[in-house]
């Protein structure tokens, strides 16, 4: 068996990630934990939880990685995984009455995590204009609370 770090090019795993992991899932991984981490910290403000829950997410898309990749929208099934073990790590995650918790979700990764729509579809997987669009449904109904 060789090993997949003797080239500098790859990172090694990190802590709780399996050591023989397709290019393609470290690469997932590097490019959406950033943004996990930092949703998952609205939710668990303490920081090893949040580093936890999103640590045990990776976990469960590592083990579904074939079936995700082989799905219409990876990146959409990854995100549901991750809100699911999130909340699994929450007493409950509210949503506000009339509202789809997934819109709170786009305020929390807009207006806390500061990520641009076009950032937003790159995370939950979906357009940038849908996300514009509820973005501005969500703005409206804050808005007609005030």
């Amino acid at each position: 068996m060789t090993n997949r770090h003797a080239s500098s090019a790859e990172p090694p795993p990190r802590p709780g990630e399996p050591e023989d992991v397709p290019l393609e899932f470290a690469a997932f991984c590097e490019l959406h934990r950033p943004r996990y981490l930092s949703y998952a910290r609205v939710w668990l403000t303490d920081h090893s939880s949040a580093a936890t829950a999103v640590q045990q997410a990776f976990a469960e898309i590592a083990v579904q990685w074939r079936e995700l990749l082989g799905s219409s929208n990876p990146t959409a099934n990854a995100w549901q995984i991750l809100r699911s073990t999130v909340a699994d790590h929450t007493r409950h995650v509210p949503a506000a009455p009339d509202r789809h918790p997934a819109d709170d979700d786009l305020a929390i990764l807009h207006y806390v995590v500061g990520l641009a729509a076009p950032e937003i579809a790159d995370v939950i997987g979906t357009d940038t204009a849908s996300v514009a669009g509820r973005l501005r449904r969500t703005m409206l109904w804050e808005a007609s609370g005030w």
